[in-house]
């Protein structure tokens, strides 16, 4: 979910040249598969088209310094600190969210696949991402 609007935001900001925007788990599980349904008609709800496959991350994705990685949750972020702990740019992305709901949920996006609430895990994932993009920006010098 976060990619796709996250790379809805980067394209409506004219961005697509300076950033670009790629999702990839720590499991192997779900390599391959489609976005959960509830995800996709989340999106749709929210005109967002899309059509990306679950892959793995892999070493090379924490290589380039310019790169942000942001995890779902803090057992994520571990996960790709164990991979490259000195990587600049390793994030939650509710790092990004405001304090409020940074702290009702601890940090950690809850995963709406257990939980269903697929609306409100859109708006968390909405609001980080805009915030996200605005630190990218700023950092980056991304006019």
């Amino acid at each position: 979910m976060a990619e796709a609007v996250l790379q809805q935001m980067v394209e409506e900001a004219g961005l697509t040249e300076q950033i670009s925007v790629d999702s990839a788990g720590t499991g192997s599980w779900h390599v391959g598969e489609t976005a959960h349904p509830g995800t996709l008609q989340v999106l749709q709800k929210h005109g967002i088209v899309y059509d990306g496959r679950a892959r793995q991350v892999r070493p090379h994705d924490l290589t380039a310094p310019s790169t942000y990685v942001i995890a779902m949750d803090q057992s994520n972020l571990d996960h790709l600190f164990r991979m490259n702990r000195s990587h600049p740019h390793l994030y939650r992305l509710l790092d990004f969210a405001d304090r409020e709901t940074g702290q009702a949920f601890a940090y950690n996006v809850p995963d709406p696949y257990y939980t269903g609430n697929f609306d409100t895990v859109y708006q968390i994932v909405a609001e980080s991402c805009a915030n996200l993009l605005t630190t990218i920006r700023q950092q980056e010098g991304i006019g």
